[in-house]
This record gives structure tokens, C-alpha cells and sequence, in this order.
């Protein structure tokens, strides 16, 4: 057993993480426009005395805290995200969004805190032999603010050994860490079809080339790319989030174009080529087969978010000194959702884990405008992080 937690003393300063949560909560900011937060954020480390970097992938914010010792010549990297999501909260509490039509309905705000609590802990006692780099990042919710900050120099200025984030999980009881070793968040693509038909008369389809009915084949026909393509053991996902075509207050007229997008999301990129490519195959068929003409873009933007399996491990092993083997799910199961944490684990290795928060079971799940981060499950998430870095960089071997 780890002989000596961060929690209890964690513990000690819980109400003032919780305040400065629901502040957070309360003033949102979307990507790359967290300018009040990371200036608390800023603020927040320079006042513990810690070494404060500003403007990395425009909004983001780098802590850098040296262990009792530094000889080791070892980094660990820990992160965060800041940004919210432009939804209107729908609640009554005393901290509710007063930004109309944004709220934090992903958590980022818990996050955010839970690594300023760790912070705190870690610059009182320092209980460590290297250096802990704190990332704050902005842009998570699909605008890449990951990327962002490793173009602009995230590990070159700050060489982290290993890297590690955590996300709140509503589906997980409060308290309860979760990870696997390898696939945790799927890859995220965007598609979109342009079919070119030939438009006319309702009353006359003959002589037209309708693109809705090509349409209409074409969203059944790619559901079996992955019933009929991909392994049964892997996984992959096409869903379409938006059909337009014609006009509604014209019934009789058959539109000349139609217009589809949808996601695709998969965990190995031979299965993602493999979708991309028989997407494409499929779409152009199907057009020609009707006499109309289609036009595919396919985007990548996220990929998959993979633990490396030592590294899962030892946060596995972390979390269960810390709280109990009966606290930690070590198998837990991949997510279709994306995170552009995936882009520093394809940099630096190192492991995504879950932190739960309960709250699925009312209906109060990600993404959702009735969502609030669970505060009491700060200091769980802060002796998280600071257990990482202490376990990471023992002062004594």
C-alpha cells in the first residue's frame, strides 16, 4: 500500500475548490476564448508561487512546480481543459450560467478546478523528485485546443516523460476511478455528401433525377459498412446528423441537390480507412446508379484516444492505493466519444481516466443542459493527479 495520501490534506481546502468551481460554473467561456478563466487560473497559481506560462495555444496556461528534488531529471504532465459548450443551462442554482446560451455541460469547469486543487497541494509540499507540469487547456470541445498548444511548442518547451488527464463519468458511481489499457475514446470524422440530381415537377419525376431518393439509398446502403465490412470484434460507427434537401413550402418541387453529414467514429486507424474507403466506393456507385453525381469530403479531426498499457496500469495502481481496489474499474469500456487529449498521448505517452461522479441514473449526463459537475468529488480527482506526480517522481527509490 502507498504509504502516505494527498487526500486528507486535499480535504482540508475542499469548500474553497468548491467556490471557486461554481465560479467557473457560473461565467462560462467557449474555446479559445477563456480569457476570464485562464486568467483565474493564472492568478490562482502565481499565488500559490508557482512558475506561470501564458498564452500557450492562445488560451491556454502551463504551472511548472519542482519537487524537494529535481535530479531525477524526470517531468510528468498533467491536464486539464477549460472551455464550456454553447447550451443553455437549464437550472435554478445559485451558481447557474449567467452567460445566456453557454453553460459547462461537459465539466470542464470540475476539471479545471481538480487540477488547481492538486496544485496546491503539490506546491505546499512538493513531496516529489522532478518537475510537474500543469496543462490548461483550452478548445477541447471540437476545436482542438490539444493541437493548438503542441504547435505551439507545448513539449518542446516542457519535454513531459509521460502525460495524464482525467474526464468525469455521470455513468460511474462518485469516487470511482476508471480506465483500460488501450482504446478509451474513438477517433472523430466528418463527412458530408453532395448529390446533384436533376430537379423538376413532383407531379413529373420521370424527368428529373431525384436526389432525395438517391439519398435515401445511400443512408441505408452505408449502414452495412460496418455490418458488412468491419470485424465483429472491432467497432465503428456512421450516423448522420443532417439531411437537407428542397424546400419545405415547396411540396411539388423535387430539388436539384441533397446535401448529407454525419460523423464516423472507430478506435484503429486500418478500420478508419477501411470505412473511409468503402464509404467513398458506395456513395459514387449508388450516384451513377441513379444518373446523379456526388461530391464526398471526408475530415479527420480527433483521433482515437489510446492508453499506453503501462501507463494505465499505473494509474490503476495509483487509484487503488489511494481509494481501494473496489474503487477502480481497470476494464472499462471504451467510449465512441472523442477527445483531443489524443492528440498529446500521439507526443508524449500516457493515460486518459475516468472520474466518477454518479448522475446518469437521473438523467444528467454529458452534454446535457441540466448537467453539473458532482463537487464532492474534487479531492478524489486532485489526490488523483497529485498521486501521480508523487508516485511518478518518488523522492526516494
Amino acid at each position: 500500500m502507498y504509504p502516505r495520501s494527498p487526500l486528507a490534506s486535499i480535504q482540508k481546502f475542499h469548500q474553497e475548490l468548491v467556490a471557486l468551481r461554481r465560479d467557473l460554473h457560473a461565467n462560462p467561456e467557449l474555446g479559445f476564448q477563456e480569457v476570464r478563466t485562464s486568467g483565474i487560473v493564472a492568478g490562482a497559481l502565481e499565488a500559490l508561487g508557482i512558475e506561470v506560462h501564458r498564452g500557450i495555444g492562445k488560451t491556454g496556461v502551463v504551472g511548472v512546480i519542482r519537487g524537494q528534488k529535481t535530479d531525477s531529471g524526470k517531468m510528468i504532465g498533467l491536464r486539464a481543459d477549460m472551455d464550456a459548450l454553447p447550451i443553455a443551462e437549464d437550472s435554478n442554482s445559485e451558481y447557474c450560467s449567467t452567460v445566456p446560451g453557454m453553460m459547462h455541460a461537459c465539466g470542464h469547469d470540475g476539471h479545471t478546478t481538480v487540477l488547481l486543487g492538486a496544485a496546491k497541494y503539490l506546491m505546499q509540499n512538493r513531496n516529489f523528485n522532478g518537475t510537474a507540469v500543469l496543462i490548461f487547456q483550452p478548445a477541447e470541445e471540437g476545436l482542438g485546443g490539444a493541437q493548438a498548444m503542441v504547435d505551439d511548442g507545448l513539449f518542446e518547451r516542457f519535454p513531459c516523460d509521460a502525460i495524464y488527464a482525467l474526464h468525469n463519468w455521470p455513468a460511474l458511481p462518485a469516487g470511482v476511478i476508471g480506465l483500460n489499457p488501450g482504446p478509451m475514446m474513438a477517433a472523430s470524422d466528418r463527412f458530408e455528401i453532395v448529390i446533384n440530381g436533376r430537379g423538376g415537377h413532383g407531379a413529373h419525376p420521370y424527368q428529373t433525377i431525384d436526389p432525395i431518393v438517391v439519398a435515401a439509398q445511400m443512408v441505408t446502403a452505408l449502414q452495412t459498412v460496418v455490418s458488412r465490412n468491419v470485424h465483429p470484434v472491432e467497432s465503428a460507427v456512421i450516423s448522420f446528423g443532417h439531411i437537407q434537401a428542397g424546400n419545405a413550402g415547396a411540396a411539388s418541387v423535387i430539388p436539384g441537390t441533397a446535401r448529407l453529414v454525419g460523423t464516423v467514429r472507430t478506435f484503429s486507424d486500418t478500420v478508419q480507412a477501411l470505412v473511409e474507403s468503402r464509404m467513398r466506393s458506395l456513395i459514387h456507385s449508388i450516384a451513377e446508379g441513379f444518373g446523379a453525381t456526388a461530391e464526398f469530403t471526408y475530415g479527420r479531426y480527433y483521433p482515437a484516444t489510446i492508453n499506453i498499457a503501462e501507463h494505465a496500469a499505473f494509474v490503476a495502481q495509483v487509484a487503488t492505493d489511494l481509494f481501494g481496489a473496489d474503487k477502480v474499474v481497470a476494464n472499462l469500456i471504451p467510449s465512441m466519444g472523442a477527445e483531443d487529449f489524443s492528440f498529446m498521448l500521439k507526443k508524449v505517452p500516457g493515460a486518459y481516466f475516468r472520474l466518477g461522479q454518479g448522475g446518469a441514473e437521473q438523467g444528467r449526463v454529458l452534454h446535457n443542459s441540466r448537467f453539473d459537475f458532482n463537487d464532492e468529488v474534487i479531492p478524489a480527482g486532485s489526490a488523483m493527479f497529485a498521486s501521480i506526480i508523487e508516485r511518478a517522481m518518488p523522492l526516494e527509490n
